[in-house]
């Protein structure tokens, strides 16, 4: 794919990710996302046969962008402490402030959006949801249990539940954030998460 064609599939997908964090997938048309886009039907259909078609495409590429961020960030956590806990912390912390930084509400995930018109997607879709999630957990988890070994919870704690609570964290304060249209919400909520992880594991 040449430069320009590959400049054109991306203004497609990017306008049509917009509308759908707005409007939701059934409520974006092809005509809407041609006219946010800037180009004509005809390339659209060059691109993607259908909505379905580009809809499946734009959740791929937000899965993938998705985990590649998620371990870029566990790997410089990783590369900054030897000690578990503090590896999280700063894991953490490298998202809150990147959340700092917004200047507008976060404008959502898209695998929220896609899950609340959940009936219009086929299985394979979900699945790609479902394993996005799991590979969060997986990694959080891990880590909590690298960290029980040197420094044991002060309270009893589920780490399954308590790795989740991190995605928990994220999609409820995405909600915050556009709801009450304060741009910080995402960064306050994950402060409040490191800070929980500080007191139950003894390091404040």
């Amino acid at each position: 794919m040449n430069k320009d064609a590959a400049n054109t599939r991306t203004k497609l997908m990017n306008a049509a990710q917009a509308q759908i964090l707005n409007n939701g997938f059934g409520g974006t048309t092809i005509d809407s996302i041609i006219e946010q886009a800037g180009v004509s039907k005809g390339a659209f259909f060059h691109y993607f046969s259908n909505k379905d078609e580009l809809g499946r495409t734009l959740v791929k590429r937000y899965a993938d962008a998705d985990l590649e961020h998620l371990e870029k960030t566990l790997a410089k956590a990783e590369g900054l402490s030897d000690d578990p806990l503090q590896q999280l912390l700063i894991f953490v912390k490298l998202f809150e402030q990147e959340m700092e930084s917004l200047q507008e509400p976060y404008p959502g995930c898209l695998y929220a959006s896609y899950l609340q018109q959940s009936g219009l997607f086929d299985e394979q879709i979900m699945e790609l949801i479902r394993e996005s999630m799991l590979k969060w957990r997986f990694r959080v988890l891990e880590k909590l249990e690298e960290i029980t070994e040197q420094h044991p919870p002060k309270q009893d704690v589920d780490l399954e539940s308590l790795a989740d609570m991190l995605l928990v964290v994220f999609e409820g304060a995405f909600v915050l954030s556009q709801s009450l249209k304060e741009s910080k919400t995402v960064a306050r909520q994950l402060s409040h998460y490191h800070r929980y992880l500080k007191l139950l594991f003894g390091k404040i």
